[in-house]
C-alpha cells in the first residue's frame, strides 16, 4: 500500500465489485477511503478488509438526505467514485413504468445526486468519477432502462465537467462492457450470453473489476482531462452487443 497521502476518496457502490475494487485501488493509492454503499454492513465489512484508517457507512444513492449526510459527515475528499446501479429487463411495451422508474432513480437520478453533493463538497482540484456502461452507446433489446440511464449520466458527465471546471474539479465516467460481478452474474448463468459478449469483443474475454479499477486510478490521476467518457470494453463498442433477450427466451422454453 503506497504512503498515506492524506486525501479522502469516497466510493459509492463500494461494497462489491467494480466498487470494491476501486475502493482497494484507491487505498493502495493512499487514499483514506469510505465506502458506501445501500448494503451497510457489507460496506462496514469492507472496510474492515481495508483496516484503519478506512471506514464503512450505509448510503442509499435514490435517498438525497442520505447523499447529502454521507457528504456532509466526510471532511477532505479529493476524490469520488459513484459505482451504484442496476439493471432489469424487459419489452418497452410489457414493463410497468415503475419498473423502468427504478432504474432511472437509481442509476441516473441517484447520480446526480452524487454529483450534486460531490460538488459541494470536493475539495477543489479533485475527481468524481462516474461508472457508465456500454449500454449508454451500443443498445440492447430489453435493457431500455439501463441504456437510456448510462446514455443520460453521459450527458450528465459531460454539464457536470463544465460547471465543476472553475474549480478545477475533473468529471469524467468509465463506461465498462462486461464485466465479471455481482451485477452480471444473473446474465452470465444465461448460455450463451458471455461467449456472445467474447465473441464480439477484440480482445477476445470479458473484463474484470479491477480492469475498471485501473481505469479510475488513471481518471483520479489525469489533471488535464475532464467530461471524457472512457470506452473501456476490450473493444466491443466497434462490434455488437449480445442478443441478451433472445438468449434468455430461449431458455425460457426449454
Amino acid at each position: 500500500m503506497s504512503e498515506a497521502t492524506g486525501k479522502v476518496a469516497i466510493v459509492v457502490g463500494g461494497a462489491s465489485g467494480i466498487g470494491w475494487a476501486s475502493a482497494r485501488a484507491l487505498a493502495d493509492e493512499g487514499y483514506r477511503v469510505v465506502i458506501a454503499d445501500r448494503n451497510a454492513e457489507g460496506a462496514r465489512s469492507r472496510a474492515a478488509e481495508l483496516g484503519a484508517p478506512h471506514t464503512g457507512t450505509g448510503a442509499d444513492v435514490t435517498d438525497e438526505a442520505s447523499i447529502a449526510t454521507l457528504f456532509e459527515q466526510t471532511e477532505g475528499v479529493h476524490a469520488v467514485v459513484n459505482c451504484a446501479g442496476f439493471s432489469n429487463i424487459g419489452l418497452i411495451v410489457d414493463m410497468p413504468a415503475e419498473d423502468f422508474r427504478a432504474v432511472i432513480d437509481c442509476c441516473l437520478t441517484g447520480s446526480f445526486l452524487v454529483a450534486k453533493h460531490a460538488g459541494r463538497h470536493l475539495a477543489d482540484g479533485g475527481s468524481l468519477v462516474s461508472i457508465s456502461s456500454l449500454n449508454g452507446r451500443q443498445p440492447a433489446a430489453g435493457m431500455s432502462a439501463y441504456c437510456a440511464a448510462k446514455a443520460g449520466l453521459s450527458m450528465l458527465t459531460q454539464v457536470a465537467a463544465l460547471e465543476l471546471a472553475p474549480r478545477g474539479i475533473r468529471v469524467n465516467a468509465v463506461a465498462p462492457g462486461f464485466v465479471h460481478t455481482p451485477l452480471t452474474e444473473g446474465a452470465a448463468l444465461v448460455p450463451g450470453v458471455v461467449e456472445e459478449y467474447v465473441e464480439n469483443t477484440p480482445l477476445g474475454r470479458a473484463g474484470t473489476p479491477e480492469d475498471i479499477a485501473e481505469a479510475v486510478v488513471f481518471l483520479t490521476k489525469a489533471s488535464w482531462l475532464t467530461g471524457e467518457v472512457l470506452d473501456l470494453n476490450g473493444g466491443s463498442h466497434m462490434k455488437r452487443y449480445p442478443d441478451l433477450l433472445g438468449h434468455i427466451m430461449k431458455l425460457a422454453v426449454q
